[in-house]
């Protein structure tokens, strides 16, 4: 896990991708997705750093798939200390972030609050 790298603007966990590029988040401002993010455009366009940061309740761009709406939901109940805690947890317990590309164990939920309570128990 590369902590330092964080939670991206849309929730997605930066620090547990394993994508071979050489991203270094997406408020480096070497995003590789800087031009057509609606997250980051959104974020930065609302002075907030983040969307888990945003008081709205929305599905813009990334939102609208399970993992990074749950992420950020998951951020904006117990902050992003926890989420960090929590995937650093789950990563030692053999949870995977990415299999074989992008999909991996918190992508088979349906339910958004199962995968938040998945997130915090690790099972």
């Amino acid at each position: 896990m590369k902590r330092e790298l964080g939670i991206a603007r849309c929730g997605l966990a930066c620090c547990l991708c394993n994508q071979n590029v050489t991203c270094q988040g997406c408020n480096s401002g070497d995003c590789l997705d800087k031009d057509w993010c609606e997250n980051r455009k959104c974020s930065i366009e609302r002075q907030v750093s983040n969307c888990y940061s945003c008081k709205e309740d929305c599905h813009k761009g990334l939102l609208h798939k399970n993992k990074p709406y749950a992420f950020t939901l998951f951020a904006k109940r117990y902050g992003t200390e926890e989420l960090l805690d929590c995937l650093e947890r789950n990563e030692k317990n053999g949870i995977v972030y990415h299999r074989e590309g992008i999909t991996g164990d918190y992508d088979q939920f349906d339910d958004v609050e199962e995968l938040i309570r998945f997130i915090k128990e690790g099972k």
